[in-house]
């Protein structure tokens, strides 16, 4: 309450965060804004009878924008992928990237412009490849003409309505509160809620022949949703501590306490990265054979591959499990580099208590990791695995999710904005010598 009595005291914060929720209302108002020369309700009609894997997560992160059609269709996806191909390619694959890597805030600046060039390649890129995959969908009819020039269109539309995502991202992030990028997509998710929850009593609660029986199920599967979202709220602020000491400090019990230095390593330091890895992959197979003749849909080898990318299956699940689990080992490593930790500490002049510098640090800080890692993968593996059982035990709609990626980025951002906001409301105020 302290907190949110400060926030209201804050005219600036106040401010931000205003500003913040007319850009998430300009966001919702773009998602219903629909591609010219397209038939919406036929893809309206493709993804109700396709609302599970990849095009289901796609079109939750863009707030139902790619179900519509809109001008916004792909989100702000094509930047998301950018970033993490720029990220990966710093690692020693282009020199001039760690370069600038290590330039300091020139560096970043290049860095950033790129990220942003390539995403609006890879956004063209995306766009066209869809409309393409849409239009070529047995009997499926686009409502457009068979031309290089109007899917080139289309594809610009599209690209120009993530190059606006960008825009308004980079605003919010100025002016208003939390991470641009980070908020345009939890926006999207959020805004799906209330339709989720509606399904949800719809099923339930409201449906012909309601009884105790449907409205238990009903209390049950929202307190279940509940004690999700506090234990994801723990896991997603859970780190282990690493206590480093200085060789010109003392160290004596006396100077220990507040003092006290540490390295903290979080418990699922990957973040989501995994998940949203293991989904793409196991579901962009499942996706492409939608847009295939229905012939192919009845062969023997459809029936096998979909056993063994869909996660609703035994085989396939078993897939997802060891797809979450290595992205979160490798990911994990890239974040933390044990070996930059090391050089770090003795360029400080900083040791691990009981642990020499150098070569063993880098061992010691990278068995810790491991460790931790295992805990932050399984912790994933049963988040992502909640959907599914809970869809199987209560016989869920396809709207309703309990945990899943999506919990994941709304907890995760949702705790990095309040500290934010917790920051900006504090005073800042400072005594002086003499009061």
């Amino acid at each position: 309450m302290e907190n949110i009595i400060a926030v209201f005291k804050n005219k600036e914060v106040l401010k931000k965060i205003l500003f913040t929720l007319i850009a998430f209302m300009v966001y919702k108002a773009a998602t219903y804004i629909h591609i010219p020369l397209i038939n919406q309700a036929e893809i309206a009609n493709f993804f109700d009878a396709a609302d599970s894997g990849f095009l289901g997560i796609a079109n939750a992160f863009t707030g139902n924008a790619l179900k519509n059609y809109s001008i916004i269709a792909l989100g702000i996806g094509p930047y998301i992928t950018a970033s993490i191909v720029v990220q990966l390619l710093q690692m020693d694959i282009l020199p001039l990237l760690k370069e600038w890597a290590e330039e300091g805030e020139t560096g970043k600046q290049k860095i950033n412009q790129l990220t942003r060039y390539l995403a609006v390649a890879l956004a063209f890129i995306q766009a066209l490849a869809m409309t393409l995959g849409f239009r070529l969908t047995e009997n499926f009819n686009l409502g457009i003409e068979d031309n290089f020039l109007t899917y080139t269109y289309l594809a610009l539309v599209m690209t120009a309505g993530t190059a606006f995502l960008l825009w308004l991202s980079d605003q919010i992030t100025l002016k208003g509160v939390g991470n641009g990028t980070s908020m345009i997509i939890v926006a999207g998710i959020v805004s799906g809620m209330p339709s989720m929850f509606a399904s949800l009593i719809e099923s339930y609660v409201t449906v012909d022949g309601a009884n105790w029986s449907t409205v238990s199920v009903f209390l049950i599967v929202v307190l279940v949703y509940i004690l999700v979202i506090f234990g994801v709220t723990v896991m997603q602020s859970a780190n282990r501590k690493i206590p480093i000491q200085y060789s010109n400090r003392p160290t004596g019990s006396h100077f220990r306490g507040k003092n006290e230095s540490n390295i903290p390593l979080k418990i699922n330091s990957a973040g989501v990265i995994p998940v949203i890895f293991a989904v793409t992959l196991l579901s962009l197979p499942a996706t492409i054979m939608n847009f295939l003749p229905a012939s192919f849909q009845s062969t023997s080898l459809a029936v096998w591959l979909n056993q063994l990318f869909s996660y609703q299956e035994p085989l396939g699940y078993a897939v997802y499990v060891i797809l979450i689990f290595v992205f979160a080992f490798f990911y994990a490593f890239v974040q933390i580099n044990p070996e930059k930790i090391a050089e770090n500490l003795q360029k400080q002049n900083a040791y691990i208590p009981g642990v020499r510098p150098g070569i063993e640090t880098e061992n010691y800080v990278s068995r810790t990791l491991f460790k931790i890692t295992i805990i932050g993968a399984s912790y994933l593996v049963l988040i992502a695995s909640l959907p599914i059982f809970a869809s199987m035990i209560f016989n869920l709609p396809s709207q309703v999710q309990i945990g899943g990626t999506s919990l994941l980025i709304v907890v995760g951002v949702a705790i990095e904005t309040t500290k934010q906001i917790k920051t900006d409301t504090q005073d800042k105020k400072y005594s002086g010598f003499i009061k």
